[in-house]
């Protein structure tokens, strides 16, 4: 199928544009829309030579003859003029998980999945073979601050990917790690989420459950040992812990975290590493200790590992500090009460001053049935700042979303000061008058902000 023409419908979400680079590369033609092309995307793309357009168009998208494969986003609605144009013409489409399936799976399918760290699990790992020179055909949902693409295929043996358990597509319910066949699986945590689209606590179990079954027998999970034993035990493949407990596999101990990084030891058996790494957050510990175990369950030497655990700068969004002046501010894609407790908990460890969270949730947080998680969540948090929230889509059988009034109540039942402010201009300034020497303000949320972080740094300086 080289040389022929991929069309993205949705090209600007980060996995979309780096799976579109990794196919251009890899010698297709590839073209694509979106309602909105911005930097760094719209960069990334003209450096590579990416033909893209603004809005939907199928005069466009069929101007050079029909593309031979539409990878339709999510972003695409049922009156997407481009989908409609793809399905009325017969179009083979596919989502970018089946792109994925189609393209980049490899022999030994490395699969890095769980409700948090999978993103930055992957990008480490990905970085540890990189330098262990295997060449990874991989795929990672963010920015990598280490320069180098989220997505690329190569001719390795080894894929490494993501493992996202939200649906696949509009027409395709299932989660996106079903498409990805994993060999080895490195599991970092499983905690309900997404309750807009698994309901129920046990659906979403149920989800991890059925990708544990599907391990070859031959195959390997790295599992963390905050993991519930009842899951691991639909594992039929080698078995291997991670931790700061005494009787996992690869435990870690120790643990330093300043303003610079982080500092710990891995343990095993008789064995013991230092890392040392420039990454904020004392959780980042576990995340490098499970890659770290994989790496090392794949016959990377530790050195190797440690060397590449000490040049690994993280990926966007991740505990990202924006401004360091007399206010510190970071912006972190934490999106639901579970992870923002983790970044809050971290932040409290080691800065001195107050601390402004301002939070968004993600869709699946804002449902009925993920009230409950909101407890004692934002305990490390001198003051909560909810903001105008984005408008997301609403299931006419289910009732509506939370709305950011409820939002405050729902939080103001575990923590005594709770805002709720809705325009963006009085948000910023607030912070700006309320704010003081050594104070940090934290931005919580997978959506942009609308450029407040910007608007409030330029007024901060």
């Amino acid at each position: 199928m080289k040389n022929k023409q991929i069309h993205f419908i949705g090209i600007c979400g980060v996995a979309m544009s780096a799976l579109a680079l990794a196919m251009k590369k890899a010698g297709y033609k590839v073209t694509g829309s979106d309602v909105g092309i911005y930097p760094p995307i719209s960069t990334y793309l003209k450096e590579n030579n990416v033909e893209y357009y603004t809005g939907w168009h199928p005069e466009l998208m069929s101007k050079d003859g029909n593309p031979d494969l539409v990878v339709v986003g999510n972003v695409a609605s049922s009156k997407n003029p481009e989908w409609i144009y793809t399905q009325e013409n017969n179009l083979e489409y596919i989502s970018y998980p089946e792109l994925i399936e189609k393209f980049f799976i490899k022999e030994n399918s490395i699969v890095c999945s769980g409700t948090y760290g999978k993103t930055t699990s992957t990008a480490l790992l990905t970085w540890i073979l990189k330098q262990a020179k295997l060449d990874p055909t991989y795929m990672f949902g963010g920015i990598s601050l280490n320069n180098i693409p989220a997505a690329d295929l190569t001719g390795s043996k080894y894929n490494i990917l993501e493992g996202d358990e939200y649906k696949s597509a509009r027409w395709d319910d299932k989660a996106k790690f079903f498409h990805y066949h994993p060999t080895h699986l490195l599991l970092t945590s499983c905690q309900w989420d997404h309750a807009d689209v698994y309901p129920t606590e046990e659906s979403y179990f149920h989800a991890f459950e059925k990708l544990l079954k599907s391990l070859p027998k031959d195959g390997l999970l790295v599992a963390s040992e905050r993991i519930d034993k009842k899951l691991t035990n639909f594992n039929q493949a080698k078995l291997v812990t991670y931790g700061p407990s005494e009787n996992n596999d690869y435990q870690y101990k120790n643990v330093k975290s300043t303003k610079d990084g982080i500092e710990f030891e891995i343990k095993i058996q008789n064995s013991k590493f230092k890392i040392q790494a420039q990454v904020l957050g004392a959780y980042m510990a576990d995340n490098m200790t499970g890659a770290f175990a994989m790496a090392h369950q794949l016959g990377v030497e530790p050195d190797v590992i440690i060397k590449s655990l000490q040049s690994f700068k993280n990926v966007k969004r991740r505990l990202e500090k924006k401004y360091d002046g007399n206010i510190i501010v970071f912006d972190d894609i934490a999106h639901s009460p579970e992870k923002a407790k983790s970044v809050l908990e971290t932040l409290d460890k080691i800065y001195n001053g107050k601390i402004y969270a301002v939070f968004e949730p993600n869709s699946g947080n804002r449902q009925e049935e993920s009230i409950p998680g909101y407890d004692n969540k934002f305990e490390t948090a001198d003051e909560v700042i909810i903001p105008r929230l984005t408008r997301i889509k609403r299931d006419p059988n289910k009732p509506a979303p939370i709305d950011g009034e409820q939002l405050t109540e729902i939080i103001n039942k575990t923590h005594e000061n709770v805002k709720y402010i809705n325009d963006d201009e009085k948000l910023i300034n607030y912070l700006l008058d309320n704010t003081k020497k050594d104070d940090v303000i934290i931005f919580l949320g997978s959506h942009g902000f609308r450029g407040m972080i910007d608007q409030l740094i330029e007024k901060i300086t």
